[in-house]
C-alpha cells in the first residue's frame, strides 16, 4: 500500500480521487457541511505536497508526464498555497453566510492542474493541464454569480482566456507541423542547431498563450478588472499558486524542448519583460483601489520572474523559483490584510480606506507596511532577495540592460506602496474601523513574520533546494 504513495503520479492521484468523492459526498449533505468539505481539502491538499516532496521520481506515458526535482519544488509550493487558499476562502463566504461545498472541490481541481502543468513532458499534456486549470479558474472568478462585478470579471477571464487557448493551440499546430512530434525531447533534438522560420512562429504563439496565463505584457488586459471584480479570497488565489504553475511550465517548456532555440526565444522573453516592467510601474501610479493596484504589481513582479527564464541558465531558473515562492508568501499575506480589515461593514480594498490606520490598528498598519516594503523590495525584507537572485542571475547572463530597466521599475513602482504607507500612518480616519478578522489576520501576520526576518532562515533551505531543482535540466 505504502508504495502507491512513492508512485511518481501519487499527489496528482490523491487529489483526483479525493475531488471525484468530495464532490458527489458535497452534492448529498449540501451547502451545511461546506465547513466539513473544506477541512477535508485541506488536508488532501497537505497530504499530497508531503507525497509531492517526497516520491519516487520518473517519467510516465511515454514522457507525457515528468515527476523531476524541478517539478516537485513547484508542487508542494503550489499545494501548500492551494490550501491557503481554501482556508481564507471558507471563512470569507462563511462571514457572508454563502459556502458552498463546489469552492473546495474547485480549487483541488485547479491545483490538479497546475500538477499536471509543471509535469507536462510533452505539448499535449501542456495544453490539458492548462486547460483544467483555466476551466477552475473561470467559475472562481465568477463564485459569487449574482454579484455584477463577479459575473464580469468571470466573463472577461473566459473570453480572453479562451482566445489565449486558441492562440497556443494554434502555436503547437505550427510546432508539430514543422518538428514533427510533441514531446520536448523530440522537439529539443529538432531545433538543437536553431529553430526555423515555422517554429519560430510556432514558437512565438506558445509563448503569447503563455504569456496571457501569467499576465504579462500585453497581454494583461484580463488582470486589473478580474483582480478588482473577483471575490478577494479567489484573487488571492489567482495572484499566487496559478502564477507559479505557469512560470514553471513556461521554464519547462524553453528549457526543455528549445533549448537550442535559446537565442531566438530569448529575445522574446527580453521583450516581454521590459514591457511588463513599464505596464506594471506605470499602471500602478493612477489606482485607486488595491486590488487593481495589485494587479498591475503582479504584472511588474512577472517581469521579474521571465527575466529569469530568459536568462537561460540555471542559475536564473534558480532565481525564478525562489522569486515565485517568495512573492506568493507577500502576495497572498497582502490580500489577507485586506480581508482581515473593514470599514462600515465593506473590506478595506480602497487606499482611500486605509486612512489613519495606524490610530486604530496599529499591529495591521505595521504588518501591511512590512508587506508593502517587501513587495516593493526594500532590503533586507524578502521582495529584495526575490529580486537580488533574479538581478542576479540576468547580469550574470548578460542581460544587464534590462536588470537595470527592472531596477528604474522598481524605483517607480515604489511610489504607489510609499503612497499606501504615508495614508496609514499620517492621514486621519475617514470612519470607525470594524473588528479584524481573526483568520486572514493570522495568515497576514505570519506572511509578515516570513518576509522579516525568517526570510533569512527560509533562504538558508529555499536556496539549495531551488539550486536543486533547477538542476533537472542540466543547464550551464
Amino acid at each position: 500500500m505504502l508504495e502507491l504513495f512513492n508512485h511518481p503520479a501519487a499527489p496528482e492521484a490523491i487529489i483526483a480521487i479525493a475531488a471525484l468523492v468530495l464532490l458527489p459526498v458535497g452534492a448529498f449533505v449540501g451547502n451545511a457541511r461546506a465547513a466539513l468539505i473544506s477541512f477535508l481539502g485541506i488536508l488532501v491538499l497537505v497530504a499530497a505536497a508531503i507525497v509531492a516532496g517526497s516520491n519516487q521520481l520518473g517519467v510516465l506515458f511515454n514522457g507525457a508526464f515528468v515527476h523531476d526535482d524541478f517539478a516537485a519544488f513547484a508542487k508542494v509550493a503550489i499545494f501548500l498555497a492551494s490550501a491557503v487558499a481554501i482556508y481564507l476562502g471558507h471563512g470569507w463566504l462563511a462571514r457572508r453566510d454563502d459556502e458552498k461545498f463546489e469552492f473546495p472541490v474547485l480549487i483541488m481541481l485547479a491545483a490538479l492542474g497546475m500538477s499536471m502543468m509543471v509535469s507536462a513532458g510533452d505539448l499535449i499534456s501542456l495544453y490539458i493541464g492548462v486547460e483544467l486549470q483555466s476551466l477552475a479558474l473561470y467559475v472562481l472568478a465568477a463564485f459569487r454569480r449574482d454579484e455584477a462585478k463577479a459575473s464580469e470579471a468571470g466573463l472577461k477571464y473566459f473570453v480572453l482566456g479562451a482566445l489565449s487557448s486558441g492562440i497556443l493551440l494554434y502555436g503547437v499546430s505550427l510546432i508539430y507541423g514543422f518538428t514533427g512530434s510533441l514531446q520536448f525531447a523530440d522537439i529539443s533534438a529538432a531545433v538543437a542547431g536553431g529553430a526555423g522560420t515555422g517554429a519560430v512562429f510556432g514558437l512565438v504563439f506558445l509563448i503569447c498563450g503563455l504569456a496571457f496565463k501569467v499576465s504579462a505584457a500585453p497581454f494583461h488586459m484580463w488582470t486589473p478588472d478580474v483582480y478588482e471584480g473577483a471575490p478577494t479570497p479567489m484573487v488571492a488565489f489567482f495572484a499566487a499558486a496559478p502564477k507559479l504553475a505557469a512560470m514553471v511550465l513556461f521554464a519547462r517548456a524553453m528549457d526543455a524542448g528549445f533549448l537550442g532555440a535559446q537565442a531566438q526565444w530569448s529575445q522574446v522573453l527580453m521583450v516581454i519583460a521590459a514591457i511588463s516592467f513599464v505596464v506594471g510601474a506605470v499602471g500602478g501610479l493612477v489606482q485607486k483601489n488595491i486590488k487593481r493596484l495589485l494587479a498591475y504589481s503582479s504584472i511588474a513582479n512577472i517581469g521579474y520572474a521571465i527575466l529569469g527564464i530568459a536568462a537561460g541558465t540555471q542559475m536564473g531558473l534558480q532565481a525564478m523559483l525562489v522569486f515565485m515562492v517568495l512573492y506568493m508568501v507577500d502576495v497572498t499575506a497582502f490580500f489577507a490584510v485586506i480581508m482581515a480589515l473593514q470599514r462600515n461593514g465593506q473590506e478595506m480594498d480602497t487606499i482611500e480606506s486605509l486612512r489613519g490606520l495606524k490610530r486604530e490598528k496599529p499591529g495591521k498598519a505595521i504588518v501591511l507596511t512590512i508587506l508593502s516594503l517587501s513587495v516593493l523590495g526594500m532590503p533586507p525584507f524578502s521582495g529584495f532577495w526575490a529580486k537580488y537572485y533574479v538581478f542576479k542571475a540576468a547580469i550574470g547572463a548578460g542581460l544587464w540592460p534590462i536588470a537595470v530597466a527592472g531596477l528604474v521599475a522598481s524605483v517607480v513602482a515604489a511610489f504607489y506602496y510609499l503612497r499606501i504607507i504615508k495614508v496609514m500612518w499620517f492621514d486621519e480616519p475617514v470612519s470607525p474601523a470594524g473588528p479584524s478578522r481573526a483568520g486572514p489576520s493570522w495568515v497576514a501576520m505570519a506572511g509578515a513574520a516570513f518576509s522579516f526576518p525568517l526570510v533569512l532562515v527560509a533562504l538558508y533551505w529555499l536556496d539549495p533546494l531551488a539550486r536543486h531543482a533547477a538542476a533537472a535540466f542540466g543547464l550551464q
